[in-house]
């Protein structure tokens, strides 16, 4: 068995008054929450909009909070920006070019392959898997063991979660990633952020787990409208996770919970 966390949405730097403070503190009491289980965790998981702005100080506060002694892998959101995110995030010492290539990372712990994808699009708010990165995930799961769970990980969802203000900037052109993933019996589930809500779906004939918002919620329609007629953002709601287990059937189960104010 196999469990592990996936958090996203923490928008480090996000100004509501408090010059970044609560979107600080939220990722801080998410991470003291998770590391300080008792029981079985296996890795962390961030899919994206790790930073507000996309600056070097954002990052830089990213790398001190994100830290466990689980491995915590991420990918980038449409927030991000890979430059920044590659040097002052991941500590990487790259070219100009490479760094604003997309960063994708494969990860292989004891019992899963995590291909982690960049669906960013630099300056826009969709989602795209460009051809590198369709290239690459391709790649990556004809080469990982075909014995052993893989899941892939991006920020945007492929299809629409009947949210409209989410639904305009999901991931377009997603037919060619279904492409890819239909080569492939050993991938178990799809894993993105993006909605600022939990939500579970289908695509490719796999499970699409969305993680909930950590700096906050968006509501459904039915939940309540602004003008537009496309939801809320709700502020308040406490910060939430997803733990998904996975079973000795290759089945994953995900549970969701908001973590409480005196965590940590």
């Amino acid at each position: 068995m196999l469990v592990f966390a996936q958090i996203s949405d923490v928008h480090l730097g996000q100004d509501r008054g408090d010059g970044g403070a609560r979107a600080a503190e939220r990722t801080r009491r998410v991470m003291a929450y998770l590391n300080g289980l008792p029981g079985q965790l296996d890795a962390i998981l961030v899919t994206g909009d790790i930073a507000d702005h996309g600056t070097e100080e954002e990052y830089r506060e990213a790398a001190a909070i994100l830290t466990s002694p689980l491995p915590v892998l991420t990918c980038p959101g449409n927030h991000d920006e890979r430059a920044a995110y590659r040097r002052h995030f991941l500590g990487e010492d790259v070219s100009d070019a490479d760094a604003t290539a997309p960063v994708n990372r494969a990860h292989r712990i004891p019992g899963a392959t995590f291909l982690m994808c960049d669906s960013s699009v630099p300056g826009r708010g969709e989602g795209l898997l460009d051809e590198d990165t369709l290239t690459w995930l391709d790649r990556e799961l004809a080469d990982s063991p075909q014995d052993v769970p893989a899941f892939v990980a991006f920020h945007h969802p492929p299809l629409p979660l009947h949210i409209p203000y989410v639904d305009a900037i999901r991931q377009f052109q997603a037919e060619r990633l279904e492409k890819v993933l239909t080569r492939y019996d050993h991938v178990v589930s799809l894993l993105c952020g993006h909605a600022h809500t939990a939500a579970t779906t289908t695509f490719a004939s796999l499970p699409l787990l969305a993680a909930p918002g950590v700096v906050s919620t968006l509501t459904l329609p039915c939940e309540g409208k602004d003008e537009s007629g496309e939801g809320t953002i709700d502020y308040d709601l406490p910060p939430m996770v997803a733990l998904h287990v996975l079973d000795d059937s290759d089945r994953v189960t995900t549970h969701f919970r908001a973590v409480p104010t005196d965590a940590g």
